[in-house]
Protein backbone atom coordinates (compact mmCIF):
# COMPACT_ATOMS: atom_id res chain seq x y z
CA UNK A 1 0.00 0.00 0.00
CA UNK A 2 2.76 2.44 0.94
CA UNK A 3 4.62 1.33 -2.59
CA UNK A 4 1.38 1.85 -4.49
CA UNK A 5 1.15 5.39 -2.43
CA UNK A 6 4.74 6.81 -3.33
CA UNK A 7 4.20 5.60 -7.12
CA UNK A 8 1.18 7.37 -7.40
CA UNK A 9 3.26 10.78 -5.52
CA UNK A 10 5.87 10.60 -7.85
CA UNK A 11 3.52 10.04 -10.89
CA UNK A 12 1.80 12.87 -10.29
CA UNK A 13 4.79 14.77 -8.96
CA UNK A 14 6.27 14.07 -13.19
CA UNK A 15 2.69 14.71 -14.51
CA UNK A 16 2.15 18.36 -12.80
CA UNK A 17 6.08 18.68 -14.34
CA UNK A 18 4.77 17.82 -17.66
CA UNK A 19 1.99 20.00 -17.48
CA UNK A 20 3.84 22.89 -15.97
CA UNK A 21 6.52 23.18 -18.38
CA UNK A 22 3.66 22.95 -21.40
CA UNK A 23 2.31 25.89 -19.64
CA UNK A 24 5.27 27.83 -19.58
CA UNK A 25 6.20 27.13 -22.90
CA UNK A 26 2.41 28.10 -23.92
CA UNK A 27 2.30 31.65 -22.25
CA UNK A 28 6.15 32.41 -23.79
CA UNK A 29 4.50 31.40 -26.99
CA UNK A 30 1.82 33.30 -26.50
CA UNK A 31 2.76 36.68 -25.06
CA UNK A 32 6.58 36.33 -25.48
CA UNK A 33 6.44 39.29 -27.95
CA UNK A 34 3.73 41.53 -26.02
CA UNK A 35 5.30 41.63 -22.52
CA UNK A 36 8.34 43.12 -21.21
CA UNK A 37 10.64 40.30 -19.67
CA UNK A 38 9.86 41.30 -15.97
CA UNK A 39 5.85 41.26 -16.63
CA UNK A 40 5.92 37.99 -18.52
CA UNK A 41 7.93 35.99 -15.90
CA UNK A 42 5.30 37.56 -13.50
CA UNK A 43 2.73 36.05 -15.96
CA UNK A 44 3.70 33.32 -16.16
CA UNK A 45 4.03 32.38 -12.27
CA UNK A 46 0.50 33.83 -11.81
CA UNK A 47 -0.58 31.88 -14.66
CA UNK A 48 0.41 28.37 -13.14
CA UNK A 49 -0.07 29.03 -9.94
CA UNK A 50 -4.14 29.85 -10.95
CA UNK A 51 -3.83 26.39 -12.93
CA UNK A 52 -2.21 24.87 -10.02
CA UNK A 53 -4.61 25.87 -7.17
CA UNK A 54 -7.73 25.10 -9.89
CA UNK A 55 -6.20 21.86 -10.60
CA UNK A 56 -6.44 21.02 -7.11
CA UNK A 57 -9.48 22.54 -5.73
CA UNK A 58 -10.90 20.38 -8.90
CA UNK A 59 -9.40 17.40 -7.66
CA UNK A 60 -10.44 17.78 -3.90
CA UNK A 61 -14.05 18.48 -4.64
CA UNK A 62 -14.33 15.48 -8.13
CA UNK A 63 -12.05 13.26 -6.72
CA UNK A 64 -11.64 12.96 -2.74
CA UNK A 65 -14.72 14.42 -1.17
CA UNK A 66 -16.04 11.24 0.31
CA UNK A 67 -19.10 10.32 2.34
CA UNK A 68 -19.72 14.23 2.50
CA UNK A 69 -16.34 14.98 3.89
CA UNK A 70 -13.63 16.71 2.48
CA UNK A 71 -9.95 15.17 3.21
CA UNK A 72 -8.32 15.65 6.30
CA UNK A 73 -5.84 18.64 6.10
CA UNK A 74 -2.62 15.63 6.08
CA UNK A 75 -4.04 14.90 2.79
CA UNK A 76 -4.74 17.73 1.06
CA UNK A 77 -1.29 18.90 1.96
CA UNK A 78 0.24 15.68 0.85
CA UNK A 79 -1.88 16.31 -2.88
CA UNK A 80 -0.38 20.02 -2.68
CA UNK A 81 2.84 19.28 -2.80
CA UNK A 82 2.98 16.55 -5.18
CA UNK A 83 1.32 19.33 -7.49
CA UNK A 84 4.04 21.43 -6.93
CA UNK A 85 6.24 20.91 -9.79
CA UNK A 86 3.62 22.27 -12.02
CA UNK A 87 4.51 25.45 -10.81
CA UNK A 88 8.43 24.96 -10.60
CA UNK A 89 8.67 23.92 -13.86
CA UNK A 90 8.44 27.23 -14.35
CA UNK A 91 11.75 28.09 -12.49
CA UNK A 92 14.37 26.81 -14.94
CA UNK A 93 12.95 28.41 -18.05
CA UNK A 94 12.31 32.18 -16.71
CA UNK A 95 15.47 31.95 -14.99
CA UNK A 96 17.28 31.58 -18.71
CA UNK A 97 14.62 34.28 -20.15
CA UNK A 98 15.93 36.79 -16.75
CA UNK A 99 19.50 35.85 -17.62
CA UNK A 100 19.52 36.09 -21.54
CA UNK A 101 17.54 39.61 -21.32
CA UNK A 102 20.33 40.49 -18.39
CA UNK A 103 22.92 39.74 -21.07
CA UNK A 104 21.42 41.91 -23.48
CA UNK A 105 19.15 39.75 -25.24
CA UNK A 106 16.15 41.69 -26.81
CA UNK A 107 12.83 40.61 -25.20
CA UNK A 108 11.61 38.78 -27.87
CA UNK A 109 14.92 36.76 -27.99
CA UNK A 110 15.05 36.31 -24.08
CA UNK A 111 11.54 34.84 -24.53
CA UNK A 112 12.61 32.36 -26.91
CA UNK A 113 15.38 31.46 -25.13
CA UNK A 114 13.42 30.74 -22.20
CA UNK A 115 10.59 28.90 -24.66
CA UNK A 116 13.90 26.96 -25.73
CA UNK A 117 14.03 25.95 -21.82
CA UNK A 118 10.97 24.88 -21.62
CA UNK A 119 10.86 22.52 -24.51
CA UNK A 120 14.12 20.84 -23.49
CA UNK A 121 12.95 20.58 -19.79
CA UNK A 122 9.30 19.61 -21.42
CA UNK A 123 11.60 16.53 -23.29
CA UNK A 124 13.47 16.05 -20.07
CA UNK A 125 10.16 15.35 -17.96
CA UNK A 126 8.58 13.27 -20.53
CA UNK A 127 11.55 11.23 -21.03
CA UNK A 128 11.53 10.85 -17.04
CA UNK A 129 7.78 10.23 -17.22
CA UNK A 130 8.29 7.12 -19.90
CA UNK A 131 11.67 5.83 -18.04
CA UNK A 132 9.86 5.50 -14.46
CA UNK A 133 6.79 3.71 -16.98
CA UNK A 134 9.80 1.39 -18.14
CA UNK A 135 9.60 2.36 -21.68
CA UNK A 136 12.63 1.05 -23.63
CA UNK A 137 14.33 1.47 -27.05
CA UNK A 138 11.53 2.72 -29.50
CA UNK A 139 8.80 3.32 -27.56
CA UNK A 140 10.76 5.50 -25.12
CA UNK A 141 12.10 7.48 -27.95
CA UNK A 142 8.95 8.05 -29.83
CA UNK A 143 7.48 9.04 -26.16
CA UNK A 144 10.21 11.46 -25.56
CA UNK A 145 9.89 12.66 -29.17
CA UNK A 146 6.30 13.63 -28.89
CA UNK A 147 7.40 15.95 -26.29
CA UNK A 148 9.82 17.26 -28.41
CA UNK A 149 7.59 17.91 -31.47
CA UNK A 150 4.66 19.38 -29.68
CA UNK A 151 7.35 21.83 -28.06
CA UNK A 152 8.69 22.38 -31.58
CA UNK A 153 5.19 23.33 -32.65
CA UNK A 154 5.15 25.79 -29.85
CA UNK A 155 8.00 27.67 -31.53
CA UNK A 156 6.55 27.34 -34.58
CA UNK A 157 3.73 29.12 -33.61
CA UNK A 158 4.99 31.66 -32.04
CA UNK A 159 7.79 32.66 -34.53
CA UNK A 160 5.78 31.71 -37.61
CA UNK A 161 2.27 32.69 -36.73
CA UNK A 162 1.95 34.97 -34.06
CA UNK A 163 4.72 36.93 -35.17
CA UNK A 164 4.22 36.76 -39.19
CA UNK A 165 0.44 37.66 -38.48
CA UNK A 166 0.46 39.81 -35.73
Amino acid sequence: MADDTAERTAGRRRASGIYGAIVTAAILTAAGGQLPTVPLAIAVVVTLLVYWTAEEYAELLGGHVRDGKFPDMAQIVAELRATWPMVTASYVPLATLLLARLAGASPVTAANVGLAAAVLLLVYHSWSAARAARLRGPTLVVATCAAGLLGVVMILMKNLVLVHLH
